[in-house]
């Protein structure tokens, strides 16, 4: 009898351990038909021209390895990336020099938000929405790029984590 439970417990054991992995993998990502995108370029509301192309090329580089799609034209995509920068505010001082002398800030920080969507095209439902999507960087005075690459990892981080629960 002893034998037997001792059996019926490492089979349950590995049962529970094969339904975790199964479902870990199992998890995340966009609907199985979707195998490749197109990253539309975002409209941009803002005073900072480079803000769109900086946005889309880091929206092609980290969407195609993060969620496992392949880049396409928008007429082949399966899926579509789109949307609007709507605000970009820099030069938000946050550190200001110890030195009473010198009245400079020493650290600056950015906000960038978007609203943005990915439709999949062959369904034509939304597999993720998300309005007013915000995020901050920071940088050393006259380090603007800096930050504003921060913020757009973060913004994309974001996207891809949103894309994933979705699913």
């Amino acid at each position: 009898m002893p034998r037997l439970i001792r059996k019926f417990g490492a089979v349950s054991l590995l049962l529970t351990l094969w339904g975790c992995l199964y479902s870990m993998s199992a998890g995340g990502g966009l609907p199985k038909n979707v195998k490749s995108m197109a990253v539309l370029p975002f409209d941009n509301e803002t005073t900072s021209p480079e803000l769109a192309s900086e946005l889309q090329q880091e929206l092609r580089k980290t969407l195609g390895s993060r969620l496992g799609l392949r880049e396409a034209p928008e007429s082949k995509a399966n899926a579509i990336v789109r949307g609007v920068i709507t605000r970009y505010e820099a030069d938000m001082p946050i550190g200001f020099s110890a030195d009473p002398s010198r009245a400079t800030t020493a650290r600056r920080r950015l906000a960038i938000s978007i609203d943005v969507e990915i439709v999949d095209q062959t369904t034509g439902k939304t597999l993720f929405t998300k309005k007013g999507l915000s995020a901050e960087g920071e940088y050393a005075e006259r380090g603007e790029a800096d930050g504003r690459k921060q913020a757009l990892q973060k913004l994309v981080s974001d996207i891809v984590e949103g894309a994933q629960s979705q699913w």
